[in-house]
């Protein structure tokens, strides 16, 4: 059985789940899903019946990211979407699922099972998830972002965090994105300067891949691990940034946000 389910407390961002997909689609892509069982079925918006229907038999053709959800698109054309919420953890199992708190078992004709589970019972399974105009953090044309945020007179840490203008991104890494362009959180959107946007915007990416290939490195196999311990900033239990200035701590928007004195506020 196992008990890690309760000890994670972190969303999955760009960095975990890139790793997730492509680990998750090395054991399972081009196997056929025997059987999709979901316990859980508050967050559902068709019945479980429907999403049997529809993937059980079915190949496996490729697990891809789209913003904070994983995509898993079978042979028939059908996709179940995967948004892992705060708590959800997905775990490989054979035989009997045995972990705890399960929402969902994913069980390949091999054998193979992938156990979704959460402890808030949030995790939200949809399928065939409804595309997004949205663009991808790691995806966004050049001068999208400035355009967008001259429209906007609210926090660039609500901003960037909600969704709306960009996807993938959410609390802790806006943070560290935030820390390396130096911006302070608070600053208001429209009044960030066109030279601070383009360093937001490297800011983003460099932040992002360098996440991904220090996870990578370190927990090369995971589906699990949302590895935290070598953020700059966002580092809820420390008082100092791993380069020894002091950090200071609010919340905005009912996110408690990290940051420092030297970043800038523009306002």
């Amino acid at each position: 059985m196992n008990t890690d389910n309760l000890k994670i407390k972190k969303m999955p961002e760009i960095p975990d789940l890139n790793i997730f997909s492509g680990n998750l689609a090395k054991r399972l892509v081009g196997k056929s899903l025997a059987a999709v069982n979901i316990l859980i079925t508050r967050q559902l918006k068709v019945p479980e019946n429907t999403i049997q229907a529809a993937l059980e038999g079915q190949a496996l053709m490729s697990i891809t990211r789209i913003g904070k959800e994983l995509h898993f698109l079978f042979q028939n054309g059908h996709v179940l979407g995967v948004h892992l919420m705060l708590h959800g953890t997905m775990y490989w199992y054979e035989g009997k699922n045995e972990n705890r708190f399960t929402i969902a078992e994913l069980l390949f004709a091999d054998g193979t099972g992938l156990a979704i589970t959460d402890w808030q019972k949030a995790v939200i399974l949809t399928l065939d998830p409804a595309p997004s105009s949205v663009p991808d953090a790691m995806n966004m044309q050049a001068g999208y972002l400035l355009n967008a945020l001259k429209k906007l007179n609210k926090p660039i840490k609500t901003v960037l965090t909600a969704g709306k203008v960009v996807q993938g991104i959410g609390n802790a890494y806006v943070d560290e994105i935030l820390y390396a362009a130096k911006i302070s959180p608070l600053s208001i959107a429209n009044k960030i300067p066109e030279a601070n946007v383009e360093i937001l915007v490297e800011a983003i990416s460099a932040v992002l891949m360098d996440a991904e290939n220090h996870i990578r490195q370190h927990f090369p196999d995971t589906i699990t691990e949302k590895e935290r311990d070598f953020l700059q900033v966002h580092r809820p239990k420390q008082s100092i940034t791993l380069r020894g200035e002091p950090i200071l701590k609010v919340e905005i928007d009912k996110r408690k946000t990290y940051y420092t004195e030297d970043q800038q506020l523009f306002e």
